[in-house]
């Protein structure tokens, strides 16, 4: 065991760093010399609240909530905000994750609007002729990696649930914004002039709508988006008919089906049949209170609750934040999590995940008696949780390309949602005005490893694994503390397990949450946030045996957290999202 007098004892690793700035900043966004990050202003209010990842996409779910909308009303507006001003992330040809809190029944549901792969999709899918598996960079390109799209599924599900305001009402204000035109976000501008994902540039539609005149819209300048607003509108008169059946499914299945780089299988049937699943919310408890999150096959629920469960042996409130000590455990937590995640979480309707066994009391306290107090170790391997079947581990390329928002509107009522589309721009592949995702490559690439099957294969019908992590914390007494969650490809699980520990274990407010410098660990090297002074722990902790790497850790969390006095709102600093309520 990691005993915590040996923690007390190891005096070197305990140096303190000035990490976050306590004081409020007299702007919005303001340098902090101490960590080179900007240190965003927490946002107070008393009756709802909305933070999400860009200005415009906020204020849509806020104007809902103004006019008496519900959290599931203002997360439809927030999302399909995003889909016009935010297209690199997510929007209605991806996928999606929500926890829903109904405060008065105090009763938490959840919405797995995560896609599907076709059902003639096989476990050979991203393997060649010669049956080489191929590159991630050259799968994600094209028709092969498209699944069933969830989110608009999904958000009318929820709406017919929990919504107040007519689903047509929703749509009013994106489509307004996409028929006059929007501002590009220096964000979208910058990854498009990167050139990362080279189907948009080269693929007609995508080509047409963000590279007219053969360059990419500049940041600043007015873009209008006829064909999404004419989408919507489809939507927003049909329900979710409008999307799986009728002509926009045929066009949806044509633009995979002839894509001129890795044409899938995509058809009008995998579209009209799609399900919004409903599985009931993984949650444990931490210190005095209860923390939540999705089910498989996202595995950032039960990822983020092992790091807690294995984080709940040491008492954390007596570790300073910025010392390398805090550093040490929670990548020591992470690689734990990580390991068991990549042998066990997959869809469970295809693969039998030991839910129970892998959050249980007592097995997250031997896998915490793993951690050394001044050595890194090795790679973690997989435990053995009660009821894991005999699999072998493997991992699949999870790029940051996401986006997440957080919502309470004037009942109490909440929703944490993340949302993609996976690779940034998805697939390159655009239809109606959005573009299609490419979460198949969420699957394991190879579907066997020394002729022994991987739980994430490719499977017809199959909901590739996820590493997003919308959570939730609730207190002693049942009531809502915390919505929270962030983008960020697999490190998503790093970033929200530490922010749920700046707030419940170093008592924190959740911006100052958010701006504290990332560590990640995904069993593999330690990863310490470059420019931040974070940079000064490097030596100590490669002395412990880290392999280290100062990268920029581009997090995006957003988060509510519910007060004696009222709400308090966050944004990541990190990006351009922001905060509005009342």
């Amino acid at each position: 065991m990691f005993a915590r007098s040996a923690l007390y004892r190891t005096a070197f690793i305990f140096c303190a760093l000035t990490v976050f700035a306590a004081t409020a900043q007299q702007e919005n966004r303001e340098p902090e010399a101490a960590t080179g990050i900007y240190q965003q202003q927490l946002v107070s209010g008393k009756q709802y609240m909305v933070s999400s990842a860009h200005p415009m996409a906020t204020e849509a779910g806020r104007a809902v909530l103004a006019k008496g909308g519900s959290a599931v009303d203002a997360a439809i507006a927030t999302q399909l905000m995003l889909g016009l001003v935010e297209p690199q992330s997510s929007g209605i040809g991806g996928g999606a994750f929500m926890l829903h809190w109904q405060a008065k029944q105090q009763q938490l549901t959840t919405f797995d609007g995560r896609e599907v792969a076709p059902a003639a999709a096989t476990a050979d899918l991203f393997r060649d002729a010669n049956g080489k598996t191929m590159d991630w960079r050259e799968a994600y390109v094209g028709g092969k990696s498209v699944g069933v799209p969830g989110v608009v599924a999904m958000l009318a599900q929820a709406h017919q649930q929990h919504g107040k305001l007519p689903w047509a009402e929703l749509f009013t204000d994106v489509i307004a914004a996409a028929e006059q035109g929007f501002p590009v976000s220096s964000r979208t501008a910058r990854q498009l002039e990167m050139g990362w994902n080279k189907g948009v540039s080269q693929f007609y539609d995508s080509k047409q709508y963000f590279f007219p005149n053969n360059k990419s819209v500049a940041e600043g300048s007015t873009l209008k988006n006829p064909a999404y607003a004419a989408t919507l509108k489809t939507i927003a008169a049909q329900g979710p008919d409008g999307f799986y059946k009728g002509e926009l499914a045929k066009a949806i299945s044509e633009r995979v089906q002839t894509a001129p780089v890795n044409p899938g299988t995509l058809s009008v049937a995998d579209l009209a049949s799609y399900k919004v699943q409903q599985p009931e919310a993984v949650c444990i408890p931490y210190r005095v209170y209860k923390v939540c999150g999705m089910a498989p096959p996202s595995s950032g629920g039960i990822a983020v609750l092992q790091m807690l469960g294995i984080l709940q042996q040491y008492d954390l409130n007596k570790i300073a934040p910025d010392s390398v000590q805090a550093t040490h455990i929670l990548a020591q937590a992470a690689k734990l999590a990580f390991a068991d995640r990549d042998r066990y979480l997959a869809d469970p309707a295809f693969v039998a995940v030991p839910v129970e066994g892998m959050l249980a009391p007592d097995y997250l306290a031997r896998r915490a008696e793993l951690i050394a107090p001044d050595k890194a170790g090795a790679a973690a391997e997989a435990g053995t949780p009660e009821g894991a079947p005999a699999l072998l581990s493997a991992k699949s390329p999870e790029l940051p390309n996401t986006s997440h928002f957080s919502i309470v509107d004037n009942d109490g009522n909440a929703v944490s949602m993340t949302t993609s589309i996976e690779n940034v721009f998805g697939s390159g592949l655009m239809v109606g005005g959005f573009l299609l995702n490419n979460q198949l490559t969420d699957f394991s690439l190879s579907p066997e490893i020394d002729g022994h099957l991987v739980a994430n294969r490719v499977e017809g019908g199959k909901r590739p694994r996820s590493s997003m992590a919308p959570m939730m914390v609730f207190d002693q007494n049942n009531k809502l503390k915390l919505v929270i969650g962030s983008p960020g490809g697999s490190r998503i699980i790093n970033y929200v397990a530490q922010s749920i520990v700046a707030v419940l274990d170093w008592e924190l407010d959740v911006q100052q949450a958010l701006n504290l410098p990332r560590i990640t660990h995904r069993n593999d090297y330690l990863a310490l946030e470059k420019g931040t002074a974070l940079e000064k722990q490097q030596g100590v902790l490669e002395d412990m045996g880290y392999k280290v790497q100062l990268q920029d850790l581009n997090s995006g969390l957003h988060a509510i957290m519910i007060t004696e006095s009222g709400l308090q709102g966050a944004a990541d600093p990190r990006r351009e999202g922001s905060v509005a309520g009342k």
